[in-house]
């Protein structure tokens, strides 16, 4: 990536030479060209909330920026990309969304997420740290930014316009208002499950801003709920866990199992972990922001349970599955079992005989199936 400040080598996290994705894209070029442009003022405090790869602040390394992300492959990636590029531990500060955020932001950053809860909950933290002038600008492809999500920044910070679209991205200007009354901040938001979907019925779930249907339970989560396997005494992983329903219910089901809910998301394990707590369950449960299955040991595992996403950002993929079906059949142990709920279309039978040999329909309705496979 060429900037004012460089050219930055970039990989995304974990590194897959396969992978034809870049670590930036317009957007990110086009607010770094407009700060070296107009010579935006890069003193105080630098913050780049949502900067997914680290592209914002390895550029800006010299000037000692923020980053703030829900993103644990994104804070992995920008890691590695600022020790590629030669820049020196503690330079740049890594905090996650549920972090507090610096006391005094005199430069806002915003790479605008894919979910327009995140953005509101996020600029409503962030709103005290904020003074009249603070520098704060938004970016994004065309597709991102919305009438809506001018809104936010208005709600949030003060008025806000847009630039002209270049490469079909487009940048957020706000002028920050802090003498203008904001609104309470909404996040987290609970709500009760509905009956009928086994142990968790009636129960309180509790999600985080950005976490996948925040506020209703989705219904490929709810076709799982009522085709899930009696866990028994056994270790049990609930893989890319979100708000933690799946794996609280095993746990209300089975008290002898240990439950280990898993995420990328630092927003969703958040959640799950207030899911379980609000639930009432009693017995051994662990709460991990990680890349999938990384650092479970060889054979550890008696149940898997997975709903795995087909979006990374915007982009639709296969490779997060993939990936996770993989460590599921690393991590489980002889006899051990996966199980998977998904779209029907996705076609999720065909990996999983490839990689355990064996893939077998549980449940299926026109739009979900639940496949179960076991590690011979």
């Amino acid at each position: 990536m060429t900037t004012e400040w460089g050219e930055p080598v970039l990989t995304r996290f974990p590194e897959d030479p396969r992978d034809r994705l870049r670590a930036w894209d317009a957007s990110d070029e086009y607010l770094l060209g407009h700060l070296a442009q107009e010579r935006v003022p890069l003193s105080g405090t630098v913050v780049a909330l949502g900067d997914r790869w680290g592209a914002l602040v390895t550029a800006l390394a010299a000037h000692r920026p923020v980053q703030i992300t829900d993103s644990y492959l994104g804070r992995e990636a920008t890691r590695l990309n600022l020790a590629r590029n030669g820049v020196e531990p503690g330079a740049v500060r890594l905090l996650t969304t549920q972090d507090p955020p610096p006391e005094r932001i005199d430069v806002l950053l915003v790479r605008v997420p894919k979910s327009l809860a995140l953005l509101e909950d996020q600029l409503l933290r962030l709103a005290p740290s904020v003074h009249a002038e603070t520098v704060v600008v938004g970016t994004g492809m065309v597709k991102e930014i919305h009438t809506s999500t001018l809104a936010v920044f208005e709600r949030a910070l003060g008025p806000t316009r847009t630039s002209l679209a270049k490469k079909k991205a487009r940048l957020v200007f706000c002028t920050p208002d802090p003498s203008s009354e904001r609104p309470a901040n909404p996040w987290p938001l609970g709500y009760r499950l509905p009956d009928g979907i086994g142990p968790v019925s009636g129960r309180t779930v509790v999600n985080h801003a950005g976490v996948f249907c925040a506020d209703r339970l989705d219904i490929g989560t709810r076709f799982f709920l009522k085709h899930l396997p009696d866990a028994g005494d056994r270790k049990v992983v609930d893989l890319g866990c979100g708000n933690g329903v799946v794996g609280t219910a095993v746990a209300l089901a089975s008290p002898g199992a240990d439950v280990l809910f898993t995420d990328e998301s630092f927003q969703a394990v958040a959640s799950a972990e207030a899911t379980y707590r609000a639930s009432g369950a009693r017995g051994n449960a662990e709460f991990r922001v990680g890349d999938g299955l990384a650092g479970v040991p060889d054979g550890s595992v008696g149940l898997v349970l997975n709903n795995p996403p087909f979006h990374s950002h915007q982009a639709t993929t296969d490779a997060t599955a993939w990936r996770m079906f993989s460590g599921a059949r690393r991590a489980l142990r002889p006899g051990g079992e996966l199980w998977v709920v998904g779209n029907r279309h996705l076609g999720y039978h065909v990996k999983l005989r490839r990689l355990f040999g064996n893939s077998e329909l549980v449940a299926g309705d026109p739009k979900f199936v639940v496949l179960r496979a076991v590690r011979k």
